[in-house]
């Protein structure tokens, strides 16, 4: 192999960890025999490049069934959270948002006074602490409310006014997200067409402020039936976005602006034939064609479902098979994962908002860029369910800090990178590589960032070769607080050995690496995950 590939050598106790539900039965370990592993990366050249806002958050429609819980996107403390995740999209969408309609106290008035509040926005709509602590205590009640409202299946509508768009837009706008807002689908005329009619006076009302933003209809069109006992083909859906399309392209402000869509979930039988339906339809209407994933129920899973290596590579069957169905109907549109998370109905309690967590997120953001997904948008930054990335006394979780570390360090260049092993025992190493991030870190040019997980309860130890280990590295190595289990399913996380924490609410701790000297292997612990940025890769990629 040549000097312009990277050749690491892992060699590593591999253990198959075994569990029975609902999260955890006592430690069974099976040894395997030692194991090298050895992973070639093409320097040479980037084989893809994801957007550089690939690591995008969603808000969860369901914030708006009270309105006055929108007043949360106020806080400081938030707003800090979310401004270390720019550059990035924000989806404001879900289930809830086709049972939402706007419905303005001063529509008119507002019109005539559209640049009113612009200058001072991000200072003006700002929560007092008293206000914050009240509506946080509040929000954990609403929350289980919501939570059994998704488990009956039984959704009520929801009014919205124009100050809900003001604290959605003024928190998009003031942390640096792009907004993306989800309009209801599920207004129809007597024809089972969309109706129109409420989503142009949003649009409307947003013009005249100039809010800047993207747009989906509709959420998971497959499940209408049984949500709303409403059921639209592919034909009908792809009518439905030709249309808001057209009214986009009528407007000054929105006629380049984003449409995405259909937001269908994972392909399964029907949703196959929707998705078809709808692309052959309304391909040139969108700029990105999207879908949902989550891995497994949450009702139903375990711990150890969380580690299995066979449960992380379903992402890969399931991302190739709608990557077939959009380049044969549309060639080259590209494909986004608009909604996604650990597990769906809400999140697996005690589990998709602990440090266990995070070794399917990690996994779905290396192998979703490898296998040619733009964007990844993560279900949910804040809202009700158990895969949020800020809980809901606003403190941030384990995955929070997984993905500021991802943002801050790996950038939007994808390198080839292939794993070889003479043995086949389910693998419990996973590791990616990209360039290092060039803006937001000051690395030297070429640098490369390795991530990896580790699924198995041994240290895998990292041999460079002499091309490599002559180069300095930074270590970012999380894990959980305490070892065992009950470390796994903490709802905090260690940073090279320092538990994370933000200093006050308005500033976020040094997410500082640690120097690993030339010469010396990498090392990863059991059930750990890490970044490590090698600092004179001289990759010609990056």
């Amino acid at each position: 192999m040549g000097m312009n590939g990277v050749f690491v050598s892992f060699t590593a106790a591999w253990f198959l960890l075994v569990c029975h539900g609902p999260y955890v039965r006592p430690d069974v370990f099976e040894k395997f025999d030692l194991e090298a592993v050895h992973v070639d990366v093409d320097l040479d050249r980037a084989f893809h490049r994801v957007n550089e806002r690939f690591l995008s958050v969603a808000i969860d429609a369901s914030l708006v069934a009270e309105e006055k819980f929108m007043y949360l996107l106020a806080s400081p403390k938030l707003k800090t959270l979310s401004s270390a995740l720019s550059p990035g999209f924000l989806r404001f969408g879900g289930t809830k948002q086709d049972f939402m309609e706007f419905n303005p106290y001063s529509y008119h008035q507002h019109r005539r006074n559209s640049h009113r509040y612009l200058g001072d926005m991000c200072k003006r709509l700002e929560l007092p602490p008293a206000l914050e602590e009240s509506l946080r205590k509040e929000w954990t009640l609403q929350a289980l409310l919501l939570q059994q409202e998704e488990r009956k299946g039984k959704y009520r509508k929801v009014r919205f006014t124009e100050y809900a768009v003001d604290l959605l837009y003024s928190f998009a706008n003031c942390t640096g997200l792009d907004l993306i807002f989800g309009l209801n689908a599920l207004l129809r005329t007597s024809a089972n067409s969309w109706n129109s009619q409420n989503a142009q006076m949003l649009l409307d009302y947003c013009e005249s402020r100039q809010y800047n933003m993207s747009w989906e209809l509709g959420n998971e069109p497959n499940s209408y039936q049984k949500k709303a006992g409403v059921q639209v083909d592919g034909y009908q859906l792809g009518q439905d976005f030709v249309h808001l399309r057209r009214i986009l392209s009528e407007s000054k402000l929105y006629q380049f602006s984003g449409l995405y869509g259909p937001d269908v979930s994972q392909p399964r039988d029907h949703r196959r034939d929707l998705l078809e339906g709808f692309l052959e339809n309304a391909a040139e209407a969108i700029n990105a064609c999207t879908w949902h994933h989550y891995y497994v129920n949450g009702r139903d899973t375990s711990l150890e479902d969380f580690l299995d290596p066979d449960v992380l590579d379903t992402l890969a069957t399931k991302t190739y098979e709608v990557l077939e169905t959009v380049a044969a109907a549309s060639p080259r549109k590209r494909v986004w994962l608009g909604e996604t998370s650990s597990a769906y109905g809400g999140g697996a309690l005690g589990l998709s908002d602990t440090f266990a967590a995070g070794f399917m997120w990690l996994d779905k953001l290396g192998l979703g860029a490898k296998l040619g997904l733009d964007v990844v948008i993560r279900q949910v930054l804040i809202g009700s369910g158990t895969y949020h990335l800020v809980d809901d006394n606003l403190d941030p979780l384990p995955d929070y800090w997984l993905s500021v570390l991802y943002k801050r360090l790996v950038g939007p260049e994808v390198l080839r990178a292939s794993v070889l092993s003479a043995l086949k025992p389910r693998r419990r190493l996973r590791m990616y590589c990209h360039c290092t991030n060039k803006k937001s870190t000051s690395y030297k040019r070429g640098a490369v960032t390795l991530f990896a997980l580790n699924l198995g309860k041994s240290t895998a130890e990292i041999s460079l070769p002499a091309y490599l280990a002559n180069s300095t590295a930074e270590a970012f190595v999380l894990q959980a607080p305490e070892p065992g289990e009950q470390g796994l399913l903490s709802r905090s996380v260690k940073l090279n050995g320092v538990v994370l924490k933000m200093v006050d609410e308005r500033t976020l701790p040094e997410l500082r690496g640690v120097h690993h000297h030339a010469g010396v292997p990498l090392s990863l612990p059991g059930f750990s995950f890490a970044f490590y940025v090698m600092t004179e890769a001289q990759a010609s990629a990056c």
